[in-house]
């Protein structure tokens, strides 16, 4: 297995990755609140974008089997403020050592592990050179009954040497409405 960093993905493997990237995002829809399935569109606006990292894993036979998303320019990712992470880690903003770690996608045909720990190692080897900071984002769904983030600390910590903390938290509310108050309907009769 080989593993190449591009700036952006060859039109004619976008769409057998967006296929990928659908059937492993689209349960998302209703078990996280922020809306994480990007629309075919929007994912070939990423594929394109110079500014986010893919490195593609190809197999003996030269097929692509993998993808994960890596960028040191936070404002490519619209989903998150970089200035949240700049006035938390202020030497590493003045380094351009922050990173954002998107997502990975694996052919289901190809061996899952080896495929996230082929396409994990050229980013573990730019996180130890820089001594950076990588952020990543899990829903709580992956990350309570998937366990995400202790897979990418366990990962990431027999590579090098980590800290891992929590950085933000949004949690979204629904409020439902029964309906007016017994006592303010009786005196509005």
């Amino acid at each position: 297995m080989r593993v190449e960093r591009l700036q952006t993905v060859p039109e004619h493997l976008v769409d057998g990755f967006y296929v990928l990237y659908a059937d492993a995002f689209e349960p998302l829809r209703t078990l996280a609140a922020a809306r994480h399935v990007l629309t075919p569109a929007e994912f070939a606006e990423e594929m394109a974008d110079e500014r986010i990292d893919k490195y593609v894993a190809f197999d003996d036979d030269g097929t692509a089997v993998g993808l994960t998303t890596f960028t040191g320019d936070l404002t490519a990712v619209p989903w998150i403020e970089p200035a949240y992470f700049a006035a938390r880690h202020p030497e590493h903003a003045a380094r351009d050592a922050i990173f954002y770690l998107g997502f990975t996608l694996t052919d289901p045909r190809a061996q899952r592990g080896r495929v996230f720990r082929a396409t994990l190692q050229p980013i573990v080897d730019r996180m130890v050179a820089a001594r950076g900071v990588v952020a990543f984002d899990i829903c709580a769904h992956n990350d309570t009954v998937r366990h995400l983030s202790r897979g990418i600390e366990r990962s990431m910590s027999a590579a090098c040497d980590i800290s891992m903390q929590p950085q933000d938290v949004q949690t979204y509310y629904s409020l439902q409405v029964h309906g007016p108050k017994v006592a303010a309907a009786a005196a509005a009769a």
